[in-house]
């Protein structure tokens, strides 16, 4: 059994002001996406210019927060939410979502969007290769901060978290998904995207992408806490966990999107001062 190195979720301390490795994770994703979209935008069919990448950045970070907070409180924390609203802010306790925060920063790509008159589904394109960066830096603070561990296990891979009350071996599931959906799923979507493609295709095949990866690492992943005794816990077929349920509608929209995408017409690219 490997033990957890039980890092100090306080990764700077500065006499009153402490900064949380969870912190740095999130600042280290916006400064990834920043350098994908910077270079990302030199490429001639790019639907985003330099000039504009730093708007784009500030519109997903604010998705990714709002998004992933609102998201965690009601997918997963509704009824304590709706006891205690002030939880919303309390943002030091932990508690993001990511299928929250993806809707988040559809969102933001649609304001975005609309604002720039650009093709909707070329920003969501333009933005999907950035996405599986956060998520690596986001499951190492996961890692980190010993939550969202897995479930019990034997193997020799078997790692111990001192967080755990039960003290089991566990899967180190955040690895896992650090690899899965930040590492591999990153080079999967950058080598599709490096060619022009049809509008939706890059961020159907990212939906598609992430939502097959999550679905089979939920098998070894722990249920929520909240969720712990409850039939919640499995929602459907008595064996889906809440984090499978909702990575089903994700892999059919990427599906259609990669069967629907629209033509590139470089004519509904409106050229940028």
């Amino acid at each position: 059994m490997i033990l957890h190195p039980d890092i100090n979720p306080v990764a700077i301390s500065l006499g009153p002001l402490q900064i949380y490795w969870y912190s740095l994770m999130y600042l280290l994703a916006f400064a990834c996406a920043w350098m994908i979209a910077m270079r990302a935008c030199r490429r001639p069919w790019s639907p985003i210019k330099r000039h504009q990448v730093e708007d784009l950045i500030v519109y997903g970070a604010w998705g990714v927060i709002l998004g992933g907070r609102l998201g965690y409180m009601f997918f997963y924390s509704f009824d304590r939410w709706a006891a205690d609203p002030s939880m919303l802010f309390r943002l030091w306790e932990g508690g993001m979502s990511f299928h929250g925060g993806l809707i988040g920063v559809i969102l933001a790509i649609y304001l975005y969007a609309r604002k720039y008159q650009i093709p909707f589904l070329a920003v969501g394109d333009f933005v999907a290769p950035m996405v599986p960066t956060g998520l690596f830096f986001g499951r190492i603070g996961n890692f980190i901060g010993q939550e969202l561990y897995g479930r019990a296990t034997d193997g020799p891979w078997a790692m111990l978290f001192p967080s755990d009350p039960l003290q089991l071996g566990r899967h180190p599931s955040q690895l896992y998904e650090a690899f899965l959906e930040g590492v591999v799923l990153f080079f999967i979507i950058y080598w599709f995207a490096r060619k022009p493609r049809l509008f939706g295709e890059v961020g159907g095949l990212f939906l598609i992408g992430y939502g097959v990866f999550r679905f089979i690492i939920e098998f070894v992943r722990e249920p929520d806490a909240q969720f712990a005794g409850q039939t919640a816990m499995f929602e459907a077929f008595n064996w889906m966990t809440r984090g499978q349920t909702l990575c089903i509608p994700m892999i059919l929209l990427g599906l259609w999107l990669m069967r629907k995408s629209l033509p590139v017409v470089s004519t509904k690219l409106k050229p940028q001062a």
